[in-house]
């Protein structure tokens, strides 16, 4: 009995990092969305509430690291328990990470709602909705151990780099044909790229979901 209680409790605890990672990764989903509709909007309260938001990203980071590596002293893990808390120890980070972007975002955001607006953003939004389905995408492969799913976030990792390529070229024919254009555009360029870096994260997630599974290393190799 006793030891059936010590099963139950420790399943417990692994469920209970679960569940704080998904409320950080939607937290995170949430950041990129309100970064991208403050530009859209041109709301810079919006991205100041954002910025903000930060503070619970990073506070969420603490608390599961600490959870994790008490986990880790208690327990003692072994094989895929070990592989699932110390993947959730990096996962963690690279949404850490990701809320920087946004926060990088929303800073952008502020200075180019001072301005008029270069052109009509619909590439842009394009980019963070599909960023932001990788995150979910990358975390709901974590939670579910879904190899497939996992493997499919690092497929789309291609989508946002080309992307972020096309929308690199025509910022540029804007500065180039005038230069009146050339902060503003440099600024999108910015998000663009802040963007790009949330797909790469929530690749990294994918990349180390698929180490969790297998046991192997993609990173650096086809999947």
């Amino acid at each position: 009995m006793e030891r059936e209680h010590i099963i139950k409790q420790y399943d417990a605890e692994l469920n209970g990092l679960r569940t704080l990672i998904l409320e950080m990764g939607g937290k995170v989903e949430a950041m990129i969305s309100n970064s991208i509709k403050s530009l859209v909007e041109r709301d810079s309260d919006l991205a100041d509430r954002t910025i903000l938001s930060d503070h619970e990203i990073n506070h969420l980071e603490v608390v599961i690291d600490e959870k994790c590596l008490e986990v880790l002293a208690r327990r003692q893990p072994a094989a895929r328990d070990l592989r699932f808390i110390t993947l959730a120890l990096k996962i963690v980070t690279d949404l850490e990470r990701i809320g920087d972007q946004c926060t990088n975002i929303c800073n952008r955001v502020k200075e180019l709602n001072e301005e008029p607006p270069l052109k009509p953003y619909i590439d842009l939004p394009r980019l963070a909705e599909f960023s932001s389905r990788m995150v979910k995408e990358s975390l709901d492969a974590f939670v579910r151990g879904d190899e497939i799913l996992a493997a499919r976030v690092c497929e789309d990792d291609q989508f946002v780099d080309d992307l972020n390529v096309q929308i690199q070229r025509e910022l540029l024919t804007y500065m180039i044909e005038d230069t009146g254009n050339i902060r503003r555009a440099l600024k999108l360029n910015y998000i663009s790229k802040y963007l790009e870096r949330i797909a790469d994260h929530a690749t990294n997630v994918a990349e180390m979901v698929i180490f969790m599974i297998k046991g192997k290393d993609i990173r650096h190799t086809a999947v």
